[in-house]
């Protein structure tokens, strides 16, 4: 009886180890609540049955046990130094930079990972088991907190394997989501206790609770992102690191990204900030790294920080406002976003009335409703975002948000993206939309008309003056005085770069009217490729996915955007119009292809947009190129270079300045 009751317990254990990895790491249960309680409930009455059975790694120890007198403190048998931090692009690149430097030029690869705005911390696996877990402390000491700790249910009690190295020391981050502190400021204050302010400051209190069970309520959660001392277990960098200590069912933080290029990995902080309102968690910057331990080995540490590592920082500010409405804007795609009408609060010394709610799933994912108290958030430059509603402070008549079903702007019916998130207005007549493409299509990046403002369009499509945008050119001077606030100068200066642009070409063309999936590079892609608007309008949909950086997607919309009668009407009414809708080369490029076979990579502050020389080296048949390799020809180098240019240096690349590019170019001609 007793074996076949010791089988029961190793099965059930097992099992709910595998729906706690499904529920807290995955994101995908595959029972309900009800059902993974009955297991659970199962679990402990066998094991109340069976004490000899009795396990310091089984699922039952998570709910924690009788409070602890004090926290004892223990060494840490490698330091938890900290990190130095950043808060500029130009402090990142300085800091790169340096450590090129200290490897004698050698190609670095870097990581960045998303900084968790969380609680440090140390977890210890002996043989696979979860023996123990320490604050960072001073670096030195920390708390023990592994009662804590083995109420983390993202956690294994045990590793998932059978083969586990005899010590995994693992360092992250123990946190809360900002879904869990909503659900547990409600239960705080319905039992009349007072609402926590942020997930930060209610994490590192839990997770020095004395009493466990406490802890348990409170759904803590934790991401690795380091490794401590180890034995048996020796990868040689840390993607690798991460990749495996994934497999062994410990959760890491989550969108890490890897570059040999410092300009790619500044992209990606740049990008990943602006969508930091996507996650559920708070994230304060992003971490880089050197990826190989290796070179971390050779790079080594100053007294208080390794010199491998640097947080690249954003200042955050939070403020809590009222929700007064929800409104909606329509883009020049037809996407409809919601918006924040907020009653205006102080935030890093502006004042914030509105802020986009970006799609409908958002506002479900935080129940977002009027009338609502919220937490909104400003990290950086980027524009503010709600983080969360206080539902404890909500009121009882406040209803939830309905979507729209009909465009704000023209009342078609709308529609929503298969398998998207975004909803949409289908028709090519939506005034609001329209308005959005115009101003779109004389941005600096398409046909740059420049005096063509918001407030002149709006009034010219008001008026019905421009129903279309070759409508543009047949603009007379008498037309547009009759305008407000514009007189005879500036009506004459608005004709003549209305007419200048039309010599613009075919890419900023395809890029200012507006096709779907289509941008700045995809546009210049096609009209490298293609040359002819004509040329173009005959290419079948294949061809168009064969095309580099198209794809399928893309391909799709391109051709049935052309295929359409308003694309078709869109290409005739600018072909009439005279727009040229050629690709335009420069002079020499006809000739040869000078370039051709050379691959560059262009660094540093030049004469002119970084991008006009890459379509310069491009015309001419060359390549470019982000980072610097053995395969790179030549370095074009400006001032402050960086890194790239030491990097051409160690490797014997040729470098360039623009006056000896010139002459490259010339020369070759």
């Amino acid at each position: 009886m007793s074996s076949r009751a010791e089988e029961e317990i190793k099965n059930l254990r097992q099992q709910i180890r595998q729906h706690d990895h499904n529920y807290y790491v995955l994101a995908e249960p595959k029972i309900s609540d009800l059902e993974y309680d009955h297991l659970l409930k199962q679990l402990m009455s066998l094991e109340e049955a069976h004490p000899e059975f009795a396990s310091a790694d089984s699922p039952t120890r998570r709910l924690g046990d009788a409070p602890i007198s004090e926290l004892t403190q223990v060494a840490h048998r490698l330091p938890m130094m900290s990190i130095d931090n950043t808060y500029s692009e130009a402090e990142l690149r300085d800091y790169a930079q340096r450590t090129q430097k200290l490897l004698a030029g050698q190609p670095i690869e870097w990581v960045a990972e998303l900084k968790i705005d969380g609680v440090a911390a140390s977890i210890i696996y002996e043989d696979g088991v979860l023996t123990g877990a320490l604050t960072r402390g001073d670096g030195e000491v920390g708390d023990d907190i592994t009662h804590n700790i083995r109420t983390v249910r993202s956690l294994p009690g045990r590793l998932m394997t059978d083969r586990p190295p005899k010590t995994l020391e693992i360092r992250g981050e123990v946190y809360m989501t900002n879904d869990d502190l909503v659900k547990l400021n409600e239960s705080r204050v319905a039992n009349g206790e007072p609402a926590f302010k942020n997930t930060r400051n209610v994490t590192a209190g839990t997770i020095r609770l004395l009493d466990s069970r406490l802890c348990d309520q409170r759904r803590l959660r934790f991401f690795a992102h380091g490794i401590g001392y180890c034995e048996g277990f020796e990868p040689t960098d840390h993607r690798t690191f991460l990749e495996q200590i994934k497999g062994l069912g410990i959760p890491v933080t989550p969108n890490v990204f890897v570059s040999e290029s410092i300009d790619e990995i500044v992209r990606h902080c740049s990008q990943w900030i602006e969508s930091f309102h996507e996650l559920d968690f708070e994230v304060d910057g992003i971490v880089i790294k050197v990826n190989s331990f290796k070179q971390r080995q050779t790079l080594g540490a100053t007294s208080k920080s390794p010199r491998w590592v640097i947080a690249y920082k954003i200042e955050k500010y939070e403020a809590e406002t009222r929700l007064l409405n929800i409104t909606h804007q329509v883009g020049k795609t037809g996407t409809v976003t919601p918006v924040a009408e907020l009653e205006p609060v102080e935030l890093a010394g502006t004042t914030v009335s509105r802020c986009s709610l970006h799609n409908l799933e958002e506002i479900r994912r935080k129940d977002i409703r009027i009338g609502d108290w919220v937490v909104v958030e400003k990290a950086g430059k980027i524009i503010p975002h709600i983080v969360r509603v206080e539902k404890h402070r909500r009121e009882a008549e406040t209803i939830e948000y309905q979507f729209p079903t009909t465009c704000p702007a023209c009342e078609t019916p709308l529609v929503r993206d298969e398998g998207g998130v975004y909803i949409r207005c289908p028709s090519n007549r939506c005034i609001e939309q329209w308005k959005q493409r115009l101003r779109y299509f004389a941005s600096r990046d398409c046909m740059y008309i420049e005096g063509l403002g918001e407030k002149i369009i709006d009034q010219l499509v008001n008026l019905r003056l421009v129903e279309n945008f070759a409508d543009l050119y047949a603009l007379q001077i008498d037309q547009l005085t009759s305008l407000e606030r514009m007189g005879t100068p500036s009506a004459t200066k608005l004709v003549e770069a209305i007419k200048s642009s039309r010599d613009q070409g075919l890419a900023r063309v395809l890029n200012g009217i507006s096709i779907r999936h289509v941008g700045e590079r995809t546009a210049a892609t096609l009209a490298k490729k293609y040359r002819s608007i004509d040329a173009l309008l005959a290419a079948s949909e294949e061809s168009l996915a064969q095309t580099e950086e198209v794809g399928e997607t893309i391909a799709k919309s391109i051709f049935e955007f052309f295929q359409s009668d308003d694309g078709q009407a869109i290409v005739s009414q600018l072909r009439a119009a005279g727009v040229k809708l050629e690709a335009i080369d420069t002079p020499s490029q006809s000739a040869s292809q000078l370039l051709s076979g050379l691959t560059f990579v262009v660094t540093g502050t030049l004469s002119q947009p970084r991008e006009d020389i890459h379509a310069i080296i491009e015309s001419h048949g060359g390549k470019t190129s982000a980072s610097v390799s053995k395969k790179t020809s030549f370095v074009l180098a400006g001032e402050e270079a960086g890194s790239k240019l030491e990097k051409a240096r160690s490797l014997g690349v040729g470098i360039l300045n623009e006056d000896e590019f010139q002459k490259m170019i010339e020369h070759r001609s």
